[in-house]
């Protein structure tokens, strides 16, 4: 059977929970590109089964920031994925902040953690940016209250200009960073 991944491509195109933004690129964008990318490597792929939260540029879930996140775990669970994977973007104060990292919900969560550890190791390798390593943030909602493992990849800061300008002009080079982790991780 096919392992069945909900890529929830962070954020909202307009209105609330829109994300950050930083150096003309807005993350909403960014992360909608990577995630339609990421959709059409695992959908060429017979070992997976991939569903998107937002199909389409202008999809909007929820009503409030808080429906949000609610609508996209709530999809993941009811289609019953075997991992919830959030696309983002960081963003810090100090533009010189860079590389990817991976937030998990805590030590238990050996799957999430595994898949993190490979997808970034991975998008090391195709990107050139840092692994800033596993992350525990056990408060997030899409961490803590999917059933199956949950995975949320900061792919680099929109605010380092240079971290920027590869994830909007290489959006294909994050998405297949993700899938070759994926690969590796199931072992496929």
């Amino acid at each position: 059977m096919a392992i069945k991944v909900y890529i929830d491509q962070g954020h909202n195109p307009s209105g609330f929970n829109t994300g950050a933004e930083g150096n003309g690129f807005y993350e909403q964008d960014i992360t909608y590109e990577v995630g339609q990318r990421l959709y059409r490597y695992l959908s060429e792929d017979p070992a997976f089964e991939p569903r998107l939260s937002r199909p389409t540029e202008s999809t909007i879930l929820g009503t409030n920031n808080a429906s949000s996140l609610r609508v996209r775990v709530d999809e993941a669970n009811a289609w019953g994925a075997d991992l919830y994977l959030s696309i983002h973007t960081n963003a810090a104060e100090n533009p010189r902040a860079t590389g990817s990292e991976a937030l998990v919900y805590g030590p238990s969560s050996r799957v999430a953690i595994g898949v993190g550890e490979d997808i970034l190791a991975e998008l090391h390798l195709v990107t050139g940016l840092r692994n800033r390593g596993i992350v525990y943030r056990p408060g997030l909602y899409v961490l803590k209250k999917t059933r199956m493992p949950a995975v949320l990849v900061e792919m680099g800061f929109i605010s380092n200009p240079q971290d920027a300008e590869l994830m909007a002009y290489s959006p294909d080079l994050f998405a297949l960073g993700m899938y070759r982790g994926l690969r590796d991780y199931y072992g496929v």
